[in-house]
Formats: C-alpha cells, sequence, structure tokens
C-alpha cells in the first residue's frame, strides 16, 4: 500500500475529497496539518502537527516521520502547503516541483519577472512596499491599473484603479488588507501592473517531467473587469475555437516552463485578446474550492484520484474528461453581515440539471465580501448537454437562492 502525506491547511474545502479519493485507490494516508484535526486519535500514528510558514523544521519533522514509515509522495491540497510539499519531497528524493519553481508561483512579482524573461506577453508592473506614499507614485502608471497582493488567492485583495486620483485610496485599501492577512511580519509588499482586458479562462492541468497534459480549460462566462474581480461562473468544455484552445495550453506549458514546474497539478488562469494569451498566475495546485467536482475523466475518475495516482507513481488510465459539460458556480457574498440563512435552496436544487449545492458557511457566521473576504458563500453545480445549458441552470438556480443576514 502507498503511504500518501497530504498537507491539508486548517482552512481549506479539499480535505473530503481528497480523502475519498485516496479510500478509494487503497492508499494510505497521513495528514500533516497546523492544529491537531479532531479525528487524530483514530489515525493512529498517522497525523503530523507541522508549521507550513516554518519550511526547515517541518521538512525536518517529515523526513523523520519518513524514516520509520517511508512515504511516496508528499501532496499539497491547497496553495499553503505547496511551498513544504516541494521542500519535503526534495529532501526524500521524491519527484516534485523544485522548490524555486515554486516560490516564484507564489510571487506574483517573481512570476511576472520569470514570465518577461520568457518573452510571454507581460503587463507593465511594479512592486512597492504597502508603507509607501502612493501620491507620488500614482502620476506614473498607466490606467486602468490593477493593485494585488504578492501571494493571496482567490482575488483577495485584487483591486482595479482607474485614475491618478483615486489610485492612493485603492493601494491604501489593499495594504490594509495585506497587512491584516499578515500579523506576524509576512509580507509587506504589494504589486502594481496594467489591466489586461478580455475574456478569462482557467486551465487544469497535470505536470509529468515536464510535459503538460491539459486536463480541462474553464470558460468564465462573467466578465471580470473590475473594480473587484470576484469569479463566478466556470464551464467546461471551452466554447472557444479549437485553434485559441490549442494556443491557451502551448501558452500555459511555456508559462510553466518559465517558472521551471516540472510535476503535479497545476491552475493556471489565462486572458485572451487581440495581443493572443496572456498568462495571469500559475498555481502549483489544483482549483480551489470544491470546483474539481465538475470535473470527472475515465469512468467516473476524480482529479483527486488522478493527482494522488501520479503523485504515488500508482498506473494512470486511460482519462479523457466525461462528454458532458459541466459547471461550477462560486456563490459570491452579496453584502456584509451575519449569516442567518440562505433562503430558496430547495428551489434551487429543483432547476433543471444542476448537480449540487453546497453552503460552506454556517449560520452565525460573519460574511465579508470580497476583496476584504477569503471565501465564497458555497458552491453549485450543474451538469447537461453543452456549455450554455450548463451556463443557464447555474443562473436559474442562483436566482432562487436568498441570502438572508443580520447587522
Amino acid at each position: 500500500m502507498a503511504r500518501v502525506l497530504l498537507l491539508i491547511p486548517s482552512r481549506t474545502y479539499r480535505t473530503h475529497d481528497f480523502m475519498a479519493a485516496a479510500s478509494r485507490l487503497g492508499i494510505e494516508v497521513v495528514v500533516g496539518s497546523e492544529h491537531r484535526p479532531a479525528l487524530a486519535g483514530l489515525m493512529e500514528g498517522r497525523h503530523l502537527r507541522l508549521d507550513f510558514h516554518d519550511i526547515e523544521r517541518s521538512t525536518g519533522r517529515i523526513v523523520d516521520f519518513s524514516k520509520a514509515k517511508p512515504l511516496a509522495a508528499v501532496v499539497a491540497v491547497d496553495d499553503a502547503g505547496t511551498l513544504l510539499a516541494a521542500s519535503a519531497a526534495a529532501a526524500l528524493g521524491i519527484a516534485h516541483n523544485p522548490l524555486d519553481a515554486v516560490e516564484a508561483a507564489r510571487d506574483k512579482a517573481r512570476m511576472r519577472e520569470r514570465f518577461l524573461a520568457a518573452g510571454l506577453p507581460t503587463p507593465r508592473f511594479t512592486v512597492m512596499s504597502i508603507d509607501a506614499d502612493p501620491a507620488p507614485v500614482a502620476p506614473t502608471l498607466r490606467y486602468p491599473s490593477v493593485v494585488k497582493p504578492l501571494d493571496l488567492s482567490g482575488s483577495q485583495g485584487v483591486i482595479r484603479a482607474d485614475s491618478a486620483t483615486v489610485f492612493p485610496s485603492v493601494f491604501r485599501r489593499v495594504a490594509a488588507i495585506i497587512a491584516g492577512c499578515s500579523p506576524n511580519g509576512g509580507r509587506r509588499s504589494l504589486l502594481v501592473e496594467d489591466f489586461i482586458d478580455g475574456e478569462e479562462v482557467a486551465i487544469e492541468a497535470l505536470l509529468r517531467r515536464g510535459e503538460l497534459e491539459v486536463l480541462a480549460i474553464f470558460d468564465k462566462p462573467d466578465p471580470l473587469n473590475g473594480p473587484f474581480f470576484e469569479e463566478t461562473i466556470y464551464v467546461t468544455p471551452s466554447r472557444l475555437p479549437d485553434a485559441t484552445q490549442t494556443l491557451v495550453a502551448q501558452t500555459t506549458a511555456r508559462a510553466t516552463r518559465a517558472l521551471g514546474l516540472t510535476d503535479g497539478p497545476i491552475h493556471a488562469e489565462l486572458r485572451l485578446n487581440s495581443d493572443g494569451p496572456w498568462v495571469l498566475e500559475v498555481a502549483a495546485r489544483s482549483i480551489g474550492g470544491l470546483c474539481s467536482r465538475t470535473l470527472r475523466f475515465g469512468s467516473g475518475i476524480s482529479l483527486e484520484e488522478l493527482i494522488l495516482r501520479h503523485a504515488a507513481g500508482l498506473p494512470v488510465p486511460e482519462h479523457d474528461r466525461e462528454r458532458r459539460a459541466a459547471g461550477v458556480m462560486m456563490l459570491p457574498i452579496p453584502q456584509a453581515g451575519v449569516l442567518r440563512e440562505v433562503a430558496g435552496q430547495t428551489e434551487a436544487r429543483r432547476v433543471f440539471r444542476i448537480d449540487g449545492l453546497v453552503i460552506t458557511i454556517p449560520p452565525g457566521e460573519p460574511l465579508i465580501p470580497l476583496p476584504e473576504g477569503d471565501r465564497y458563500l458555497g458552491f453549485m453545480f450543474a451538469r447537461g448537454p453543452s456549455p450554455a445549458s450548463v451556463e443557464k441552470a447555474l443562473r436559474q438556480a442562483h436566482a432562487q437562492l436568498r441570502v438572508l443576514t443580520d447587522a
């Protein structure tokens, strides 16, 4: 039986899907997390308490554990664990991405530098300290500009500034978000870059020894033009022309090579306009939230199964994506407050082609919209004969939901 260490941060949606995939494959799971899980007592020595920020010490703990119980793979289920996974895998001699490449993928400024050096289309960008005075810089920028944190995900802290007049207030708002997410002396810088116009797509892929296999291309039918960049609907297969999809795949492969990534899952975001594809970012992990539930391969194989098979060196069967179209809607948080109820769920589930609805924030919890917030209200899924039918179902079902809050 293969033994795999799953690095599971405390705030992730991915635990159940990875654990279920491991169970289907007969893989022994060791859980590495910042806190002792509720079921740690039942895991019979298969839990490691790890600090995802202290890479050196946590790598040492993993290596020591592996001496008694050898590990076939170290897999990060979310962004938070990717650096530690790369470091530990290198120390254990397991195939994985180089640490330097993962560091570049986690830092949007370093990513831009590598894309520029590789000749990929790259917006003009600059890095600023969050403690800097934005007023002198504002007149030197091109507008619209986008101000964003270097390492946050899910569009948290990403804001568009349309003029030198509003840039200082946008800068200070993003700086405050970064400071709030880094109370213990984390990153104190942000990225300012030219806004890239165009439609946006997401790519899910798997790297094997540097060769990129695209598993799915998602269209994002809602325009993402700011001032905030909250993602909503993903639909696959893409409705882009075949030639454009090929170009998207080729550009994504160039971007992974520019970063130096070689093994494991890839989630990339690109924008398409008259100048061709622009890579917004490439993450050395799979798609976030519960969005992977849209993807089924071969005879019902999940994305998590493919990732674990690859990581543990298990045979990978034929895995073309299912022929039916599929989509997910990341349910936006409409306003701040304390969640009382999400009404209309029964009606939403009854909409034709809706395949599931999961509300991930329980009643009584605070709701914080983007750009300050870092999570969605939940996830809704649909399947159908065409991307258009899936998108229509998601929009109809979302119209049934009413988010009720207390001040």
